[in-house]
């Protein structure tokens, strides 16, 4: 399954935009990486380092893509037949296997299951637009079979529910609160200061 972002297949060639919270866009202009949200830039060190590049995407294509533990990231290039052919095969090898994009949960739910899921609003590691993408893939996917948007946004909320924290980086820690009452924030609705207060208590923030 290809990965997916705002609705948008990823495609090869990108040209990266001056700034780096509007994400990646093929060279049709198809936005199809999101970028950091803004307000997180001081914590995008472990990714955004000239020369660094973050390690667990260079230890995937070390040993899953290439299985060669001298791969050097540097001599990478997608225009490279060889390299391009490796990473296709790699994906259609390991996609099924890593990628959890699907959004038909239906088994899941079949069986019972509950699932409650929150990201920060500044994770400087994982976009949390990519949260945002896929709840709002698995409620499209409920639009799809003939239900209101209203409709498939109460029915999903019956064993899905998502819930952003303004301010959180990557599972806990930042500038926002990191112990908060899920219900202030449950997706779409959005946790908004209320102007005054602490803003590492959840009681500072009003669900709107």
């Amino acid at each position: 399954m290809p990965l997916r972002s705002r609705g948008v297949a990823v495609r090869l060639g990108f040209t990266p935009r001056p700034n780096l919270s509007d994400g990646r866009t093929s060279l049709r202009r198809e936005a199809y990486l999101c970028g950091g949200e803004p307000g997180s830039e001081l914590l995008w060190a472990a990714w955004a380092t000239p020369g660094l590049p973050f390690p667990i995407p260079v230890s995937y294509f070390k040993w899953l893509v290439f299985a060669d533990s001298t791969w050097e990231w540097r001599s990478f290039d997608l225009a490279n037949p060889r390299d391009h052919e490796a990473w296709a095969a790699a994906d259609r090898k390991l996609t099924p296997i890593l990628s959890a994009t699907d959004p038909n949960l239906h088994v899941f739910r079949a069986r019972g299951g509950k699932l409650i899921q929150y990201h920060g609003w500044n994770d400087q590691l994982i976009t949390p637009e990519y949260s945002v993408d896929y709840y709002e893939s698995v409620v499209g996917l409920k639009s799809a079979a003939g239900r209101s948007r209203a409709g498939a946004l109460a029915d999903a909320q019956q064993f899905y529910r998502l819930f952003m924290a303004p301010g959180m980086a990557h599972c806990g820690g930042g500038n926002g609160p990191n112990e908060f009452d899920m219900e202030r924030a449950l997706y779409p609705k959005v946790a908004a200061y209320r102007g005054e207060g602490d803003i590492n208590d959840a009681a500072s923030f009003a669900c709107r």
